[in-house]
C-alpha cells in the first residue's frame, strides 16, 4: 500500500478565512460565535451562531460564476483554491489521476429556501434554471473538479457531521490503493439561515444559552447544545513518492482512518460508545498502534467531536477512556468547536486542518469557556489555554447524526 501525505491546506471559518489566521486564532482562544446577522432572529429561540466573517467570493471567482453557486459551494471553492495554491500541485499531476472528494451535510439549503419562496409567491415560472445545480450537495465537488481539471475519482460524501472526515478518509484509501495520485478532499457547509436554525432548535440540538461567551462549552457541566457554524475545510492528499518527486512541502502523513456506524439511533450516540470506540481503534491500528493502552499518550493530540451536547461529550469521553485505558488522562484533548461552533459537514475537515497544524507546530489548541467540570467528562480537555507538547500523533473524531463515526490519524512524516 502507498503512503499518503498532506501537502496543502485551505479554510474558510468563523475564526479566519486563511490557514495562518485560523490557527493563530485557535491557539489564542479567539471565539467566532456571536449574534446572528444573516436574518432577524428576534422571534427565534436561538439568536447566536458562528458565522463566517469578511468573506468576499470575488477574491476567488468571477461575479458571473459566483451567482451560479450556493454559498456552500463558494466556501468550498475558496478553500480549495487556497489549498491547491499552498500545495503547488497545479500542473504537476496527471488530470486522470487527480481527484476531488468534497462533501456537504446539507448542501445548498439557502438556495432551496430562496427558490421555494419564489414558487409560493410567484409560481413555477419564477424558479431559476440554476436551482437544481446550485442546490445539490455534489456541486461543490463538481465545481472544484472543473476549476482544476481534476478528471480522476470524484466522490462527494454525505454523512451529516462526519461528512468531511469520511471524505478525507475515503480519499486517503483511494490514494493508498493506487486509484489516484492526489485528491482535493474536505467539506463545506452554509446553513446559518432561518429554516436550519429553527429545525435544529426544535430538535433540541442547539444551545438556548444566547450568550456568545458561554454558549459552546464542550465537556463543561453546563453544556446544553451546540452552536451552528459554517465554512469549509480542504486538504490536498498526495501519494508520498509523487510529493517527494516534485519537492512538495509535507505537513503530515495520513496514517489511519476508522469508519463505523452505531446502528442505534437517528440522533443519539450509542450509550456504550461502541461505534466511536471502534472507529478510534481502527484509525490507531491503521497507524500501527495495536495496543493503545500501552503507548505514550502524552504525545497524542485528540481533536474531539466535542459538540457541547450532554450526550455526545460524555459518550466521546467514554470512548477515549475505553481505548486508552488507564493512560487516557495523558491524551491532549480539545474541542475547537468551542471557538468555531459546529460547522456540520465542514467540521471534520476544518478540525483535520487544526489537528495537522497542532502536530506540525507542537501546540494544542484549547477548549475555551471551560469552567465547571463534569464527573462524566473527566479527562484533559486543555481548558482555556493552549499548551505546547511534543506530539507524534494527532487524531480527529467526527460523530454524525444517523450514528456515523469517523476518525482520522495523522503522524509526523518521516
Amino acid at each position: 500500500m502507498k503512503r499518503v501525505v498532506v501537502t496543502g491546506l485551505g479554510v474558510i471559518t468563523p475564526v479566519g478565512n486563511d490557514v495562518e489566521t485560523f490557527f493563530a486564532n485557535l491557539v489564542n482562544g479567539v471565539r467566532g460565535i456571536d449574534y446572528i446577522t444573516r436574518f432577524d432572529a428576534a422571534e427565534y429561540k436561538v439568536k447566536i451562531a458562528a458565522e463566517v466573517k469578511d468573506f468576499n467570493v470575488l477574491d476567488y471567482v468571477q461575479k458571473s460564476d459566483a451567482r451560479r453557486m450556493d454559498l456552500y459551494t463558494q466556501y468550498a471553492v475558496a478553500a480549495a483554491m487556497q489549498a491547491v495554491q499552498d500545495s503547488g500541485i497545479a500542473g504537476s499531476v496527471d488530470a486522470g489521476r487527480f481527484g476531488v472528494y468534497v462533501g456537504s451535510g446539507i448542501g445548498g439549503i439557502s438556495t432551496f429556501i430562496k427558490e421555494a419562496e419564489k414558487l409560493l409567491t410567484g409560481g413555477p415560472g419564477k424558479i431559476s434554471p440554476f436551482f437544481v445545480p446550485m442546490m445539490i450537495s455534489n456541486m461543490a465537488a463538481g465545481t472544484i473538479a472543473i476549476s482544476f481539471n481534476a478528471q480522476g475519482p470524484c466522490l462527494p460524501v454525505v454523512t451529516a457531521c462526519a461528512t468531511s472526515t469520511h471524505a478525507i478518509g475515503e480519499a486517503f484509501r483511494a490514494i493508498r490503493h493506487g486509484y489516484a495520485d492526489a485528491i482535493i478532499a474536505g467539506g463545506s457547509e452554509a446553513a446559518v439561515n432561518p429554516l436550519a436554525i429553527a429545525g435544529f432548535s426544535n430538535c433540541m440540538a442547539l444551545t438556548f444559552r444566547n450568550d456568545p461567551s458561554s454558549a459552546s462549552i464542550p465537556f463543561d457541566r453546563r453544556r446544553d447544545g451546540f452552536v451552528l457554524g459554517e465554512g469549509a475545510g480542504i486538504v490536498i492528499l498526495e501519494e508520498y513518492e509523487h510529493a517527494v518527486a516534485r519537492g512538495a512541502k509535507i505537513y503530515a502523513e495520513v496514517t489511519g482512518y476508522g469508519n463505523t456506524c452505531d446502528a442505534y439511533h437517528i440522533t443519539a450516540p450509542h450509550p456504550e460508545s461502541r461505534g466511536a470506540e471502534q472507529a478510534i481503534r481502527l484509525a490507531l491500528a491503521d497507524s500501527g498502534v495495536d495496543s493503545p493502552e500501552e503507548i505514550d499518550t502524552g504525545k497524542i493530540y485528540f481533536n474531539a467531536h466535542g459538540t457541547s451536547t450532554p450526550l455526545n461529550d460524555a459518550a466521546e469521553t467514554r470512548a477515549i477512556k475505553n481505548v486508552f485505558g488507564r493512560n487516557a488522562a495523558g491524551v491532549h484533548i480539545s474541542s475547537t468547536k468551542s471557538m468555531t461552533g459546529h460547522m456540520l459537514g465542514a467540521a471534520g475537515a476544518v478540525e483535520a486542518v487544526a489537528s495537522i497544524l497542532a502536530l506540525k507546530n507542537g501546540v494544542v489548541p484549547p477548549t475555551i469557556g471551560y469552567e465547571q467540570p463534569d464527573p462524566d467528562c473527566d479527562l484533559n480537555y486543555t481548558p482555556n489555554k493552549s499548551v505546547h507538547a511534543d506530539l507524534e500523533l494527532a487524531l480527529s473524531s467526527s460523530l454524525g447524526f444517523g450514528g456515523h463515526n469517523g476518525v482520522l490519524a495523522f503522524s509526523k512524516s518521516k
